[in-house]
C-alpha cells in the first residue's frame, strides 16, 4: 500500500450545484461555499446552487504542467440527472486524453453511476468512489461495484452510522471522515475502529481524513495513536 499524508491535491468542477438526497447531504459544505462564492460575485456561482456546466472548464486539466491527484466536482455531482449524458462524457474524454493526472470522481447517486457506466470510457486514472454515510445507503457500494471503473473506492464521510458489515469485495480504498462544522453531528469512535478492523482483514487500503466536529483541526485524525493515510497502489 503507498501512502499520502492528503487523500487529493486539486480540484476541478466542471459542473456546480446538487441538491440533498440522504441524511449525509444535510450540513452540505458545497452548498454553504456556494452562496459565499456567490455573494462574492463570483460569475461561475451566480445561481447559487443550481446545477449547471461549465464548458470553460473542460479545457483546464489541458493547462496543468505536472500530474496532479484531482478531485473532480467538490461543488457537484457528475452524475445528478440534471447533467446531460453528453456532458458527462465530454468531462470523461478530458480525464481519458490526461493520463498523467489521477481523477477522483465521487457520486452519491450510484443509480446513475450504474445506468451510465457502460457509456463512458473508464481509463486506469478515473478513481470512481460512492459516498455512504449510514447503512441506509450501503447499497450505493452495490452499484459500484458493478461498474467498469478500475479503482474503486468508498468515501464514508460524513459517518454518521455504524457500518459494520461492509462488503469490500473489489473495493480498492476506503475513506472515513467525521461531520465538520458548528452543528456536526458526532461520530462514535468504535465506528471508525470497526471499520478500520474491517479494511485490515481484506488488505483494503484505509484513508483515516479527520474526527470532525466543530473544531475539526484540533480533533486532529489520529487514531489508535497514529495517522492512517494508505492510498490504492494505482498512484
Amino acid at each position: 500500500m503507498a501512502q499520502s499524508k492528503e487523500w487529493t491535491e486539486m480540484t476541478w468542477n466542471p459542473t456546480t450545484g446538487c441538491d440533498k438526497i440522504s441524511a449525509g447531504c444535510k450540513y452540505c459544505y458545497a452548498e454553504i461555499m456556494s452562496r459565499r462564492l456567490q455573494a462574492m460575485g463570483v460569475e461561475k456561482y451566480k445561481d447559487n446552487f443550481e446545477v449547471r456546466t461549465h464548458e470553460d472548464a473542460l479545457g483546464v486539466p489541458y493547462t496543468w504542467k505536472q500530474a496532479k491527484t484531482v478531485f473532480v466536482n467538490s461543488m457537484s455531482d457528475l452524475f445528478h440527472r440534471e447533467i446531460p449524458l453528453e456532458f458527462v462524457q465530454k468531462v470523461f474524454r478530458v480525464m481519458n486524453d490526461n493520463l498523467q493526472h489521477v481523477f477522483q470522481v465521487l457520486t452519491k447517486r450510484a443509480d446513475r453511476l450504474l445506468e451510465l457506466h457502460t457509456e463512458l470510457k473508464w481509463t486506469h486514472n478515473i478513481w470512481m468512489g460512492v459516498s455512504v454515510e449510514n447503512e441506509k445507503v450501503i447499497s450505493r457500494i452495490d452499484c459500484l461495484t458493478q461498474t467498469n471503473a478500475r479503482v474503486k473506492f468508498l468515501s464514508l464521510e460524513p459517518l454518521i452510522g455504524p457500518l459494520p458489515s461492509l462488503d469490500l469485495t473489489n473495493i480498492d480504498w476506503v475513506i472515513v471522515g467525521g461531520e465538520s462544522g458548528p452543528k456536526a453531528r458526532p461520530m462514535k469512535p468504535e465506528w471508525v475502529l470497526d471499520i478500520q478492523e474491517q479494511c485490515e482483514l481484506t488488505n483494503t487500503p484505509f484513508f483515516f481524513k479527520q474526527w470532525g466536529g466543530k473544531r475539526k483541526k484540533s480533533a486532529g485524525r489520529e487514531l489508535n495513536g497514529r495517522t492512517y493515510g494508505e492510498m490504492p497502489l494505482a498512484v
